[in-house]
Order: structure tokens, then sequence, then C-alpha cells
């Protein structure tokens, strides 16, 4: 026992020299883990999705930590239905998502990186033996499949609530039931994102479907301004990827 003290005690008065000298001890020299981000995310295969292990993967997921690797950060990811994603950017129990920035939502909450990591195609699907609709009368009186938990921008959603149009409106909670649901015809459109529903049409076996697209959605990371430091985080992420791109790293979304 006396012996173990006067070993504490020599180790403290070593440390407590190298402190003062200005020579790192080896507290100082030991690894420190990298900062956290929390960052939101809803279900969007093959980008970002979360695996049968509950593991976060994706293409855009693996974009997100190669960043804030870069940047000197890691990522413990949340998956979120959107509105308690936005939710979370505006209290900032999440403080980081890549998603489609100008959301009115968000726009007081938050901060939008200047790059852009890629970009997502909204589409009106339909069977291929149905002829395209003459937007927006053409969608009078029909079905719509929508997908729970996503938002669109607003020309869409001002389409989706038109009540001239007496539009009826069905939700389902995964791109597989929804690709399901147009060919049993229990709708007669779907409203959806592009990369989802190839992912999904693959895993069926479905052939190609006819659709009209209704925009194009560029992909950026948003920074909740309840960060700490936000805007300097968000210079750290877009110089994390400028130097990434001038490493020759592949920058854009497939």
């Amino acid at each position: 026992m006396l012996f173990r003290r006067i070993a504490w005690l020599f180790a403290m008065l070593f440390c407590l020299h190298a402190h003062a000298s200005g020579t790192p001890s080896l507290a100082d020299r030991l690894p420190r883990p990298l900062p956290v981000l929390e960052v939101g995310y809803y279900e969007f295969p093959p980008y970002t999705y979360t695996a049968s292990d509950g593991s976060t993967r994706g293409s855009g997921a693996e974009m997100v930590r190669h960043i804030l690797r870069k940047a000197g950060y890691r990522a413990r990811f949340r998956s979120l239905p959107s509105a308690r994603l936005y939710l979370g950017l505006q209290d900032g129990s999440v403080q980081l998502w890549a998603g489609a920035p100008g959301k009115p939502e968000l726009a007081g909450s938050t901060l939008e990186c200047e790059r852009t990591l890629g970009h997502v195609d909204l589409n009106l699907y339909r069977l291929a033996s149905r002829a395209a609709p003459q937007l927006p009368q053409g969608l009078s009186g029909a079905r719509i499949i929508l997908i729970s938990g996503y938002s669109y921008w607003k020309p869409v959603t001002d389409l989706l609530d038109d009540p001239h149009l007496q539009l009826e409106l069905h939700r389902t909670s995964t791109h597989v039931a929804a690709l399901q649901m147009l060919g049993l015809q229990r709708g007669d459109y779907l409203i959806d994102y592009q990369a989802p529903v190839e992912q999904a049409r693959r895993e069926l076996g479905m052939a190609p479907l006819a659709f009209d697209r209704l925009y194009s959605v560029p992909t950026k990371l948003i920074v909740s301004r309840r960060a700490p430091d936000a805007e300097r985080l968000r210079e750290q992420l877009d110089n994390a990827y400028d130097a990434l791109k001038a490493e020759g790293y592949e920058m854009e979304l497939p």
C-alpha cells in the first residue's frame, strides 16, 4: 500500500512538472475522440437508410461521415420522420441534416452550406398503360399515393391541397408498399423520389413505370443555428467538402 502511494505521488509530480515545463504529458499524447454531431435523417434508400442491424447505411450517409471526419467531427445518426427532424433542427437536438434547402419552416432556425451534394428528382409515377395527365387539371378526382413522413416543396403541397382537384390521398409507410398499391391499381398515381422508387422497383422485379418529373431537388448540409458555433461549423463543412474534392474524391451523390 505504501509503495502504491509513493508511485502515485511520483506520477503526480511528473505530470505537474510536464505541465509547468510545457512538455506534453502522457494524457496529452493519448488520442482524443472527435466531437460528436447529432445528424438527423429520414429513410431515403439507397442514399440514407437504417439497415437490418440498426446501423445507418447508404451513399449519402457515407458522404456525410467522410465530410465530418475531414472537418474533425464524427456523426451520430438518428432516423426521424420529417416533422420531428425539423423540430430537432429548430430546438438543436438535431445539429445537422443532409436535405433540401429552402424549407420555409427552417428558414429562421438553420444555416445552409454552400456546396451541393447532389440532386434528387420528385416524379409523378403511373402505370405505362395510363396516358400522361395534363397538370394540374388532369389529376382532378385522382387517387394519389404518398409516402408517410415525407415532405414536399410548396408547388406540390399546393397541388395536393387544392380543393378544386378533389384529390383522394392514400399514404403508405414504404416505397415497396407504394409500388404494390400502384401495381394493384389501388391508386392512380404515385408521387415519390426517383432513387428510392428505382430501388424498390428492382426489389419487386417490377417493369419500369411511366412518370412525369415534378422538380429536381438539390441536397445540401443544413446546420441548426443552435449547434455550437453554427457559423463556424458551416464554414468547416464547406472547407472539408472542398478539401476532399481537391484530393480527388467523388463528391456528387449518384
